[in-house]
């Protein structure tokens, strides 16, 4: 039986990877989304900021997880190490 999703996106790696994903990939989104705004002096939609940042690490997150329990089906035991 594989492991719960919850469990597997706390698993070793899996939350330290998508936080650096989330960052790279948030500050590019919100630099091409609010960067103007940003520059303008103006105060910036915060919320639309945080979504910038908590869609990748969710997509990395399910990305990880989906490729895990992937692994495990197959009776690949590296996918505890991934």
């Amino acid at each position: 039986m594989t492991p719960g999703f919850l469990r597997l996106a706390t698993s070793e790696g899996v939350p330290r990877r998508s936080m650096v994903t989330a960052l790279v990939v948030g500050s590019i989104l919100t630099a091409i989304n609010q960067g103007d705004v940003i520059l303008a002096g103006s105060t910036p939609s915060f919320y639309k900021i945080a979504l910038n940042y908590f869609v990748p690490f969710c997509v990395a997150t399910y990305g990880a997880v989906s490729m895990r329990r992937t692994m495990l089906k197959r009776g690949g035991g590296a996918a505890e190490g991934c």
